[in-house]
């Protein structure tokens, strides 16, 4: 998290676009984007030559050629710290028409980063915007990773309080607890098929520094967790460009993230390549049968991508493979023969660990939609003993459309240590706590309880059905009633009261008058 000093450049190079006239959040954070990837070039320049002279060997690793362009003008001209001090108008020359076809033309370079740079649009209409753009953010300091992961997801943060394009975001205390209860670990292949700015393949790699910092610092550990491990697909541009930058700023060398409809019959030659899937798929619409893959509709005959990306999760696992992933509540309790069958498959043919009810406001204020949860372990031969389900009534944050923080900011996400009234504000610390202990003490709770187990045979006789609502016991207040007699007759005391004070009243009042 990103306070103070830093937290008000950031700001001033987001104001920068908003009083220059770009108020479109999405395209402030992309122009952003590629002036980041820019300036990253520059500090790549720099190691090469530094290397280069400590070694006294030829420059390699230089994303800049050494000499001249084609216009017979140095390539030194393209580096961030030799433009960033030039006139206005020359730097915009620079950038808009020697930076930028440079840019989309790298293909050579084997990354995900110059390869989604290869549409790579300089909108910012003129030379003193550019110039006051630069100048804010080259005071940002990007040099430590972590500063830089944070700083990304500052700006991340603003598309979506700027209130559009939030559904590209999942709240990032949801991803925390998603992550640490799959908790990924060396040798795993992770997925996210519908990855928008790669939230969820951040977290994972956060998680891996944290809790194997040895297994991937170096050898076949560190090869595995910079080239292999992070695969993330979208069928949006901007979407994989953002993505792609965030995964950089976090520290991953070479992720796969890659253009790809997840859904599309084309694309089916990944089955059981991964490991574990982190994803929040789209709801939202419908697909024409035409569009989707085949084997997708055989295990779900359906347009409803909720269904369809849930049948694709099962595709791209292999055995072995775990998943958590968020699904609109109607996938727990909707009639379709589809919505029964993808549901009888968690259950009988794979392993269903747990169902994580979120409270309907975790989205807002893009969509006030109830959500859930699903943690399952693809075995292909079933293993469902007891279905855990938590009941999550409280996230840290108001449940309204302004989600304000209900607590200081070192109690908000999973890991926070809280006390008993502040588990009221935020539950998610209860839920990994709880997690850990699934296959012991919590096989013992009552379905009364917050969280509680169910048996495979109780889940079978109810259809299937993974509504919380189904299994859970509400315990009545057991009221004591008064008999009927004793309500009547205090009923005759009370009328005969009144028929007195009226009588009472009326000779006060005959009384007054005489």
């Amino acid at each position: 998290m990103i306070t103070g000093d830093i937290k008000n450049k950031v700001d001033a190079v987001w104001d920068a676009f908003w009083t220059g006239g770009i108020s479109n959040p999405l395209e402030v954070m992309e122009q952003i984007t590629y002036l980041l990837f820019i300036r990253r070039l520059d500090d790549e320049q720099t190691l090469a030559l530094e290397k280069a002279n400590l070694l006294g060997t030829p420059l390699e690793g230089n994303p800049f050629p050494e000499g001249i362009d084609d216009q017979g003008l140095p390539y030194n001209d393209l580096r961030w710290s030799v433009f960033k001090d030039r006139h206005a108008d020359e730097m915009f020359e620079i950038v808009a028409n020697r930076v930028f076809p440079f840019i989309k033309n790298m293909r050579g370079e084997e990354s995900t980063y110059a390869h989604f740079m290869k549409d790579a649009r300089l909108s910012i209409p003129n030379a003193g915007m550019l110039q006051r753009v630069v100048d804010r953010l080259d005071k940002v300091p990007m040099e430590n990773r972590d500063t830089k992961g944070d700083i990304y997801e500052y700006l991340l943060a603003k598309i979506a309080a700027a209130g559009q394009n939030g559904q590209f975001r999942t709240p990032r205390h949801i991803i925390e607890l998603m992550v640490h209860m799959t908790a990924p670990k060396p040798g795993d292949t992770i997925v996210d098929p519908a990855s928008g700015t790669c939230g969820f393949l951040v977290g994972a790699s956060e998680y891996m520094r944290a809790n194997h910092a040895d297994a991937i610092n170096s050898g076949k550990g560190r090869e595995q967790y910079h080239h292999e491990m992070f695969h993330g697909f979208d069928f949006d541009n901007t979407m994989l460009r953002i993505g792609s930058m965030n995964m950089l700023l976090h520290g991953i060398e070479q992720p796969d993230i890659r253009y790809r409809d997840s859904l599309a019959e084309a694309n089916t030659g990944d089955a059981e390549a991964y490991s574990l899937i982190l994803a929040n798929p789209p709801f939202a619409g419908s697909l024409d049968y035409e569009n989707t893959a085949k084997d997708l509709q055989q295990i779900a005959k359906t347009k409803k991508t909720e269904l369809l990306f849930l049948a694709l999760f099962l595709r791209l696992l292999k055995p072995g493979g775990r998943a958590a992933v968020i699904v609109p509540d109607g996938v727990l309790f909707g009639s379709s023969k589809a919505h029964k069958e993808l549901r009888r498959i968690l259950v009988e043919d794979q392993k269903l660990d747990a169902v994580v009810k979120l409270p309907s406001g975790v989205f807002k204020p893009y969509a006030g939609v109830s959500t859930a949860i699903l943690f399952f372990t693809k075995t292909n031969s079933g293993g469902t003993d007891n279905v855990w389900f938590y009941d999550v009534q409280a996230d840290g944050m108001s449940l309204d459309d302004k989600r304000n923080p209900l607590l200081d900011a070192d109690k908000l996400g999973a890991l926070a240590e809280l006390s008993d009234d502040e588990h009221v504000k935020n539950n998610l610390p209860d839920v990994l706590r709880r997690w850990a202990d699934r296959d012991g003490g919590e096989l013992e709770r009552a379905r009364t309880e917050q969280s509680f187990c169910v048996p495979r045979e109780d889940i079978a006789a109810q259809g299937y059905d993974l509504s919380l609502n189904r299994y859970k016991e509400i315990v009545h207040e057991e009221v004591e009633h008064r008999a009927p007699t004793e309500i009547l007759d205090e009923l005759d005391r009370l009328e005969k009261d009144i028929v007195d004070g009226m009588a009472q009243l009326r000779e006060m009042l005959a009384g007054g008058a005489a």
